[in-house]
């Protein structure tokens, strides 16, 4: 077969059961793509040695007809998934040289299932930012251009390696994870697929934690059919996990009809906000027409606490991360900065912490010291934490009034520019304004690439869902992915 990368999940699968061609093939073609593809910086830590041994063993087990649905598909990790005897950094220098002695138990249950690892993919520091431009790594590049311009953009991020992985045909699949939009974002800004599971689908158990109670890793994949294949792989209850849900995963790709007739989408006031570019609003509107067009009820609804959910977002996602970066001190494992004579344990702290972690999360770490410190936890902490009860209420009355989904933009603008200078950090934490409520309720959400701008550069819309209902959800992305006809692929420059 040609162009075996640009297969989608699905596809390669059935490809590899027919005997049309083999994992090793399939992921050799990858691994020639991979090397291909420097200049994307989205593979990090390349592993082709795992990569075509896992092959060969899935070879064998179709051959054996033992084969679940994600058998022989190769996939990269993102860095922040800590993978047994390879390097999982969270694109930090403080975790220099770190390899776990143990898998993510999301990784490993893509390795149980065959998946064939790749590589470590490229991603914001410890999962902080909305461009993939805070990674000691570098910076990941988007393979997507605007017409008639050479200028690098964004992939988006914090998974942006894992985006432009996939936008490039490098691998068939990829791991995120989305604190507050960052598998959607991504996917968005590269004309992927990416879901956010419901808070409590997917394990937390070995992926190098941001803030606890909004991390949820997920699937980004080329189509939503493949998003629901290896999402289910990625599923399932860890007793290891205290927050994981022990409920059972359904079979999502049974669940992809098409058929949404009847079903009521939820069209938030709220989320109109103003100075959205003209492209947003008209894909948005079209969006609303492709759904009534496949027999779903448009309605009109209110979130009234949406304008609350960004400050609030950037109050508790920092403290929550002030506490979990408490570990790298340099002392077990990691980064330790050379110390001047007479220097003690309080200067090592001091100087490797310095040293080992960069300005965004220095800037977040003491930010969440900030609003958690005695005579501001009250004011700030607290507050947030009630301004998210009230954004989760909000979700729940749209729910019980009969919405089975919400339609909204995924992002505010296109990919932008990389090194563009944002003077005033808030101004790209604004990225992340229709996605952060999202995972302060801890609802699924699925962004879906649906059309392209002026500039020929890539936008999605995304869908909002009740708890646990990530196949009602991903049947509505379907019959939206159908209806949109999304095909548009980057030309290759790289």
């Amino acid at each position: 077969m040609s162009d075996l990368t640009k297969l989608t999940i699905a596809k390669a699968r059935d490809a590899l059961r027919r005997g049309e061609t083999t994992s090793v093939e399939l992921t050799g073609a990858c691994l020639a793509a991979i090397d291909g593809a420097d200049a994307l910086g989205a593979f990090v830590h390349k592993t082709p040695e795992i990569a075509m041994d896992r092959a060969r063993a899935a070879d064998a087990r179709i051959k054996a007809g033992d084969a679940p649905p994600m058998c022989g598909i190769p996939v990269g990790i993102k860095d922040l998934f800590c993978t047994q005897g390879v390097a999982s950094q969270a694109a930090s220098r403080i975790l220099e040289g770190f390899r776990p002695a143990y898998e993510s138990t999301v990784s490993g249950q893509l390795r149980d299932a065959g998946a064939v690892m790749l590589g470590k993919l490229n991603m914001d520091e410890f999962a902080m930012g909305s461009s993939n431009e805070t990674s000691v790594y570098g910076h990941a590049i988007n393979p997507w251009r605007a017409t008639g311009s050479s200028r690098s953009l964004t992939p988006g991020g914090s998974s942006g390696g894992s985006a432009a992985a996939l936008a490039a045909d490098l691998c068939l699949g990829a791991t995120g994870t989305d604190t507050g939009g960052s598998i959607r974002q991504p996917a968005a800004f590269t004309g992927t697929v990416g879901l956010k599971p419901t808070y409590g689908r997917c394990s937390r158990w070995g992926i190098v934690a941001f803030a606890s109670s909004l991390d949820q890793a997920g699937p980004m994949t080329k189509t939503v059919r493949d998003a629901a294949i290896m999402g289910a792989a990625m599923m399932g209850h860890d007793p290891k996990d205290s927050t994981s849900a022990d409920l059972p995963v359904p079979d999502f790709e049974a669940m992809l009809t098409g058929d949404i007739r009847g079903r009521v989408i939820g069209i938030p006031r709220e989320y109109r906000m103003d100075g959205m570019p003209d492209a947003i609003e008209t894909l948005w509107a079209e969006g609303r027409a492709m759904l009534a067009d496949a027999g779903a009820i448009i309605r009109d609804i209110s979130l009234p606490h949406t304008k609350y959910a960004l400050p609030a977002y950037y109050v508790i996602a920092p403290a929550e991360a002030s506490s979990n970066l408490a570990r790298y001190d340099g002392v077990r494992y990691g980064y330790r900065a050379k110390l001047a004579p007479g220097d003690g344990v309080t200067e090592m702290y001091e100087k490797t912490r310095a040293e080992g972690f960069g300005p965004e999360v220095r800037r977040r770490i003491m930010i969440g010291t900030y609003v958690l410190s005695a005579g501001y936890y009250d004011a700030y902490y607290n507050r947030a934490r009630k301004v998210r009860t009230l954004i989760k209420r909000d979700f729940e009355h749209a729910f019980a009034s009969g919405v089975d989904a919400i339609l909204t933009p995924a992002t505010p603008s296109a990919a932008f520019e990389l090194g563009k200078t944002h003077s005033d950090p808030v101004e790209m934490y604004l990225n992340d304004v229709f996605t952060v409520t999202v995972n302060l309720a801890g609802l699924p959400g699925l962004a879906v690439p649906t059309g392209l701008d002026g500039a020929g550069l890539p936008l999605g819309l995304q869908l909002i869902g009740k708890p646990w209902e990530e196949g009602e959800l991903l049947n509505i992305g379907y019959a939206l992915e159908q209806a949109a006809g999304f095909v548009a692929k980057p030309a290759k420059w790289w």
